[in-house]
């Protein structure tokens, strides 16, 4: 093989593991959920994340209100507990299941 190839593949490969890592932040969000959330908030994550609007949640992330909404939907979370990773994770995840996504998770 010659050197452009082998960089061509290695780039090819690169962008691969980029692309599977950045999709994975919802799914992420939905174990996180399961983890942290769901026994105390008493609901399913499809539950929680449809109440509200794909538009309404990004709005919440983008002011970073994201603890204060989970504090008021789920009174019994800890919220100080959740690291900014989680937040961002479950905040994506929110955004992919919201009311209207027409998206299911499976927690």
């Amino acid at each position: 093989m010659t050197k452009f190839t082998k960089l061509a593949l290695a780039a090819l490969l690169g962008l691969a593991v980029v692309t599977t890592t950045a999709s994975a932040d919802a799914d992420k969000g939905q174990k996180i959920y399961s983890k942290k959330l769901k026994k105390v908030c008493g609901m399913n994550g499809g539950d929680f994340a449809k109440k509200h609007t794909q538009e309404e949640w990004e709005k919440i992330n983008e002011d970073g209100k994201l603890k204060d909404e989970i504090k008021s939907i789920c009174t019994e979370a800890n919220v100080d507990k959740l690291k900014d990773k989680h937040l961002e994770n479950l905040g994506d995840f929110v955004v992919e299941f919201a009311s209207d996504s027409g998206n299911v998770p499976s927690c």
